[in-house]
């Protein structure tokens, strides 16, 4: 938690910007795992986090410009819970530790809402994404969950706000980076062939809980790198196998890091893996050069894939006009999803916000397999905190879809694609915050090139 003053501010320009109406907050609650006592990690709300600060469930809270009224919405602890649970300051304590001197019981929330509704006051509400939030959406506003889209105006001004990080929260996210960073390179010193992925993830989950964070994501540690989102670690790991993780760590404050990392199960690369991985090296670092303020992402993006088909048509896999290959969507055969993302208090944040809101401004989304899955492609500004994550992968049935349907031949040399369908996948992924003049790597460095790799496995 930041110093009150710091959600006082927010809520004002936040208030500012919107001009006038209602703003309701929706916080989490608990939810049950396979019983109700028996719950999931607690995770709030992240724009509750930003304006509220608070990470407790069953709180909401109301900020009401036409009436200039900050209210949280919350019950006192019962002497059941206290035995239970133990002490905790009281919801008025913690509310004045953000700045808000007016709290009510949850209850109250109900009319308070149905009045503005009967006065025609404006209800400005974020996209709901958890179940218990349409719920209460239908009961309090009376509204389908099927017309539940939020309020444009207000997931606009959250976007404008959230998009551009202080310097406070630059200095947690580069914490979270930090702790990223060193459960990236305890796995790639420990991994030996005949361990299972289970026992990497275990590491991991060592070294973040040893620094007081939770996971910012379900981590993925596997030998299938192909699979781009592969959260089973079942697998024994054998002699020749190429070991992908995609992992980061969260600070108590809610802030994320974000990194992927891909080495040999042995202490070194064999040429082939090496000579993939040089190109990956290469997409990736082309991509870093060219992060500035107002690049459109987008074109960051499609630098990194024509430098990928360069590389690819030297190891015979690819053919042809790099730029043409691009724009064909010829690339996306061994370069399925995007660039990165945006991070801060959700890995990819703001995504229940909506893509085209956080990384499009309201702009239509390429339909194209691969470019589609870009999640940020709007000029770069300061204070944006941005993921760098170009891959290339060889997925068995899509190489044989593709092949099927005789796709891009002009472009890509399937023969010589089957001699790499079992290879698996490789990524390199690092956290970036863009400045006046450029980009600054954020967290500790983790090895990149093959040399440095393979140091580290020694």
């Amino acid at each position: 938690m930041f110093a009150k003053e710091t959600y006082m501010q927010r809520r004002a320009l936040l208030k500012k910007n919107i001009g006038s109406g209602l703003l309701l907050f929706l916080g989490n609650d608990e939810q049950g795992l396979n019983y109700e006592d028996n719950t999931f990690r607690y995770r709030q709300d992240s724009s509750f986090l930003y304006y509220f600060g608070l990470s407790a469930a069953g709180l909401a809270a109301i900020i009401d410009v036409d009436e200039d009224k900050e209210i949280i919405f919350g019950d006192e602890l019962s002497i059941d819970y206290i035995v239970w649970m133990g002490t905790q300051p009281t919801l008025h304590e913690k509310a004045a530790a953000v700045g808000i001197a007016e709290t009510r019981p949850y209850a109250e929330i109900t009319s308070y809402l149905h009045k503005a509704v009967q006065c025609g006051q404006a209800i400005h509400y974020l996209p709901p994404y958890r179940a218990e939030h349409k719920l209460k959406l239908m009961d309090w506003l009376g509204l389908p969950p099927a017309h539940q889209e939020g309020s444009i105006p207000f997931i606009k001004a959250v976007v404008a706000q959230r998009n551009h990080k202080s310097e406070e929260e630059i200095a947690e996210i580069e914490k979270a980076c930090n702790v990223t960073a060193d459960m990236h390179i305890a796995a790639i010193k420990m991994l030996r062939p005949g361990m299972h992925e289970y026992e990497i993830v275990a590491e991991m989950n060592r070294v973040a809980q040893m620094n007081n964070c939770d996971l910012s994501f379900a981590t993925i540690a596997t030998v299938n790198g192909q699979t781009l989102h592969n959260h089973y670690y079942g697998n024994l790991v054998k002699s020749g196998d190429l070991f992908l993780i995609d992992a980061g760590a969260e600070m108590p404050s809610g802030y994320a890091g974000d990194m992927s990392s891909t080495f040999p199960a042995d202490k070194t690369y064999t040429p082939r893996q090496r000579a993939v991985y040089e190109i990956q090296n290469a997409m990736f670092t082309e991509s870093v050069k060219a992060l500035r303020p107002g690049i459109p992402y987008m074109d960051v993006y499609d630098l990194s894939a024509r430098v990928m088909v360069e590389g690819l048509k030297q190891l015979g896999l690819m053919k042809g006009n790099a730029e043409d290959a691009v724009r064909e969507g010829a690339h996306a055969l061994f370069y399925p999803h995007g660039l990165g993302h945006m991070m801060g208090l959700d890995v990819h944040d703001m995504e229940n916000l909506g893509e085209i809101w956080v990384g499009y401004n309201g702009q239509p989304k390429s339909t194209q397999f691969g470019r589609k899955s870009q999640r940020l492609a709007i000029p770069l500004e300061p204070g944006f905190v941005l993921t760098v994550e170009p891959g290339i992968y060889f997925i068995p049935e899509l190489i044989d879809l593709w092949r099927g349907q005789q796709k891009f031949i002009d472009f890509i040399n399937y023969d010589k694609v089957e001699e790499y369908r079992n290879f698996g996948g490789i990524r390199h992924e690092e956290d970036y915050l863009i400045t006046e003049t450029g980009a600054r790597h954020l967290g500790k460095h983790t090895p990149m090139t093959p040399d440095e790799v393979e140091a580290l496995r020694g």
